[in-house]
């Protein structure tokens, strides 16, 4: 069994890859709400990535890090402030927790980490400059670090088109915008969140043992198609 340190394991994605992992693995659970679950391979911290102390765990394999924001807005509206927030919630807070955990996950079992960007971060979309610039520099961090620790822990990265969760709820809120996100992608769907935890799976694994430094885009077609 491996120690897994999942943040923002209680919605969305990340509660997908914390009810995967829960019967196989130990899970660290680390976001300012507890998951709606309870297992005795769950350990809940609840803290605020951005602004509390990290806790001290003992022992860890893999370190999985899942927060992110949807703030569509056009250029002209978008204020510096929003940018800064998207910025420090995806790629502040996963440094953060990468360098906390350094030391940690060195001493681990095959230690791995997964990240997440966002298919906007390839194919340019109106309204997305903030989090298409903050993925963006998630994937560079991936890239940079991938080099810098390739003797010793993976780091690969996970690049949804649009999942099915709460953080989405405004742009599927209704039968026709999930018809018309479905008839946007040429392979005629879009993400549901177990799909995107199929692939974290895969990535923390020895199956992807060869595997770091990378961005898996998971788009249904929508940037490597055009029919």
């Amino acid at each position: 069994m491996k120690n897994i340190v999942i943040i923002g394991g209680s919605k969305g994605i990340g509660n997908a890859i914390l009810k995967q992992q829960l019967e196989h693995n130990y899970i660290y659970n680390i976001s300012r709400n507890a998951p709606e679950i309870t297992h005795p391979h769950l350990k809940h911290f609840s803290v605020d990535v951005l602004q509390d102390t990290l806790p001290e765990i003992e022992n860890i394999d893999s370190l999985i890090y899942c927060p992110g924001s949807i703030n569509l807005k056009p250029i002209s509206s978008i204020s510096l402030d929003d940018f800064r927030k998207d910025f420090e919630i995806n790629v502040i807070g996963a440094v953060k927790c990468i360098q906390h955990y350094l030391p940690t996950l060195k001493k681990g079992n095959k230690p791995s980490i997964v990240l997440f960007s966002t298919v906007a971060a390839k194919l340019g979309m109106p309204f997305h400059a903030s989090i298409a610039t903050a993925k963006s520099a998630v994937e560079g961090l991936v890239k940079s670090l991938g080099a810098e620790f390739a003797s010793s822990i993976r780091i690969n990265a996970i690049a949804p088109t649009i999942t099915e969760t709460t953080l989405a709820a405004s742009i599927l809120r209704n039968d026709r915008m999930r018809e018309n996100m479905i008839e946007r992608h040429p392979m005629k769907g879009y993400l549901q969140a177990q799909e995107v935890a199929e692939m974290a799976d895969f990535l923390l694994s020895d199956k992807a043992k060869s595997i770091s430094g990378q961005v898996f885009e998971m788009d249904y077609g929508i940037v490597s198609m055009k029919l």
